[in-house]
């Protein structure tokens, strides 16, 4: 039997080849239709159990197919894996079509109202109706064949924008003689032989990864090296090659106001925020534009500064943005004496996951043991959740940069959670690899990060998988993940687990407290960059699609004034968020949204007086973490914590309250 059908309790990786999964998706699309025709079909009158239940099992071994390609395709790559994802895009986007359009199928799920549904009942009902709805299924004829025909070509156009984007990060990396090592700390000189390793090359090489090119950037004295790497770095995807992405953004932003149009809506914004908990453009601009004003004061003040630190050493000019990271860290030294060289040698790997286990522990009761288990990278590693004895969830850690992953960090169920069902769940990073593994501060985050949409997975507590976990709305599922960050600036966190990883003694006092003063450091420039690309995708969407995404793009930062020295932190050919998919088109404030209520919810544990505090993560775990889409996001947000959040806390939190 071919194992990617097989009926798995955990991914068979040792059995599985390449070849296997075109067959799977054959046989189990095949069934997937057969399930859904018997459904449509079903002479008896429409009921809950006999369309929507019925619906949440049609797809099974679909989903346990989807649930190994395509975490495998972003995290291992191979030839094979990027041409079935090509070959499957149109044909998965049909399959939707097929459901979407199917007449009777929709008429019976139409035709169900709320009347004696639980709650969640209720909620499924309704969530099933708005999809059908907004994915088309009132529309007949030629605009129906058209729609089907437009989101065939942008799930095509979206595999190939993140194809091409792999494509360019793997392609490029530059040898390092010995001289342009000058001023790099070790890690940094170790992470550049990794990846030299890693291609098969003697020597030190300097890629494209971020996990190494931040770091260069920010510890590398030579000014002209900073700009070749630089340059490379944000021109990814905009090389004139053929794995340019110039073209798929300018066709993709047409096919998406299109698409939008054909449903009756003024924008492809009007139409992707309407499910969201900003509901209106307006309402994100408002947000966007209130942080604007004081973080681009503050990176301005701050420039002036580096400018300063600039002409001491002889360097005449304003700063260009190759130059902001290295004039940046070496302020925070003066200023915080806080050295990242000096620092990452207390975070570790290894001892970062341990706190992010045992914080997860000590808040909600959950115990981590390694499984020796077949895993598809020999860097995988693998932990059986439990819970007072009881499985909760199988959790796969994949943390190293290589050439066949996929930029960024993310996190995936391989299975999602649902009645009888325990999920399993997958965090995927880029941290550069050394022995050990010794992580910068923000690497650490991402961790935790990362960790908290996993927890968000597993302790979802719900009866159907169309619900569970971090199935909400998109400015609302960043909520536990950046949440889960605010336990890595916890003291004692910090005292148990930031240790250094020869000695295995505590980081030192000064050195946290440094630390600690240090988080809002140099917040006018992270938030700048993240407000430029926020601001860019509202406006990609917002109304008539450009015909030049480029030329909007310089409209939108000359209108808004960006500091010369600061660009946007993901530029329109390498913004694999909006581009890559549907996913965060439209979407990228919900960072910032959800920060908002971050900020706040993590001031609940602080005004219990306990970080840990039980019952303020009881309510967190009921009414956010194991509830998944049962209910509307607000409502849920404000059953744990009372009320709506303003943006108070989030400017205080980054330090531009002043």
């Amino acid at each position: 039997m071919n194992p990617v059908l097989s009926d798995w309790t955990y991914p068979p990786f040792d059995q599985i080849r390449d070849e296997d999964f075109a067959p799977a998706f054959d046989t189990a699309l095949a069934e997937a239709r057969a399930n859904i025709a018997a459904i449509a079909e079903n002479p008896d009158a429409p009921t809950f159990e006999n369309t929507i239940a019925a619906l949440e099992g049609a797809e099974a071994a679909l989903d346990r197919v989807a649930g190994i390609f395509y975490p495998l395709a972003g995290a291992e790559s191979t030839n094979a894996r990027e041409a079935l994802q090509r070959d499957l895009a149109p044909k998965m986007s049909a399959f939707s079509s097929e459901i979407i359009n199917n007449r009777a199928l929709f008429a019976r799920i139409d035709a169900l109202d709320a009347s004696g549904l639980t709650p969640e009942q209720a909620r499924m009902l309704e969530l099933y109706q708005q999809m059908f709805v907004r994915a088309g299924a009132r529309l007949e004829g030629v605009e129906a064949e058209r729609l089907t025909a437009v989101k065939s070509r942008l799930a095509v156009l979206g595999t190939e924008f993140g194809q091409n984007l792999l494509a360019e990060e793997r392609g490029w990396f530059r040898d390092l003689a010995p001289e342009d090592m000058e001023g790099l700390p070790d890690f940094v000189v170790d992470a550049a032989k990794a990846a030299s390793e890693e291609r098969g090359r003697e020597g030190h090489v300097l890629t494209l990864n971020r996990s190494l090119i931040v770091p260069f950037l920010q510890f590398s004295p030579r000014r002209e090296l900073r700009r070749v790497a630089y340059e490379a770095w944000v021109a990814r995807g905009a090389n004139g090659n053929d794995h340019d992405n110039r073209a798929i953004a300018a066709e993709t932003l047409a096919l998406r106001e299109e698409r939008a149009k054909l449903l009756g809506y003024a924008s492809f914004a009007d139409y992707k925020l309407e499910p969201e908990m900003a509901k209106t453009p307006a309402a994100v601009r408002d947000l966007l534009m209130r942080v604007w004003a004081p973080a681009k004061a503050k990176a301005e003040a701050d420039a002036e500064v580096l400018a300063r630190m600039m002409h001491e050493d002889g360097v005449n000019g304003d700063p260009e943005p190759w130059d902001w990271r290295y004039y940046s860290e070496k302020r925070r030294v003066a200023e915080h004496d806080l050295d990242e060289a000096a620092l990452k040698p207390y975070l570790s790997l290894d001892r970062m996951i341990e706190a992010s286990f045992d914080v997860a522990n000590r808040l909600f009761g959950l115990e981590f043991a390694r499984l020796d288990v077949p895993v598809y990278h020999p860097d995988v590693r693998v932990w059986e959740v439990t819970r007072g004895g009881k499985h909760v969830a199988v959790f796969i850690g994949d943390y190293f940069a290589r050439g066949s992953k996929r930029s960024g960090a993310w996190c995936t169920a391989m299975r999602s959670q649902k009645a009888g069902v325990a999920p399993i769940v997958m965090n995927v990073c880029n941290f550069a690899k050394g022995t050990p593994a010794l992580l910068s501060y923000d690497d650490a985050r991402t961790l935790f990060h990362e960790f908290g949409h996993a927890l968000h997975q597993m302790l979802s507590n719900v009866t159907y998988g169309f619900i569970s976990g971090t199935s909400v709305a998109r400015d609302f599922v960043e909520l536990p993940s950046q949440l889960y960050e605010h336990w890595l600036e916890v003291p004692e966190v910090l005292e148990k687990h930031a240790r250094h990883y020869r000695t295995g003694e505590p980081m030192p006092g000064a050195m946290m407290e440094r630390l600690l003063a240090a988080l809002t450091y140099d917040q006018g420039f992270s938030t700048v960059e993240f407000l430029g690309s926020a601001l860019v995708d509202l406006a990609f969407h917002e109304g008539a699609a450009p015909a030049d995404p480029m030329a909007k793009q310089a409209e939108v930062l000359a209108g808004l004034g960006m500091p010369k020295a600061i660009r946007m932190r993901h530029a329109t050919p390498h913004f694999s968020h909006v581009f890559s998919g549907d996913g965060y088109s439209s979407g990228y404030y919900s960072y910032m949204w959800s920060e908002v209520m971050d900020a706040d919810a993590f001031a609940a544990f602080e005004e219990a007086g306990d970080y840990f505090d039980p019952k303020t993560a009881a309510k967190l775990e009921k009414h956010i973490l194991s509830a998944g889409g049962s209910r509307d996001a607000e409502e849920l947000y404000v059953a744990f914590r009372g009320r709506m959040p303003g943006v108070e806390a989030l400017l205080k939190g980054r330090g531009l309250d002043a």
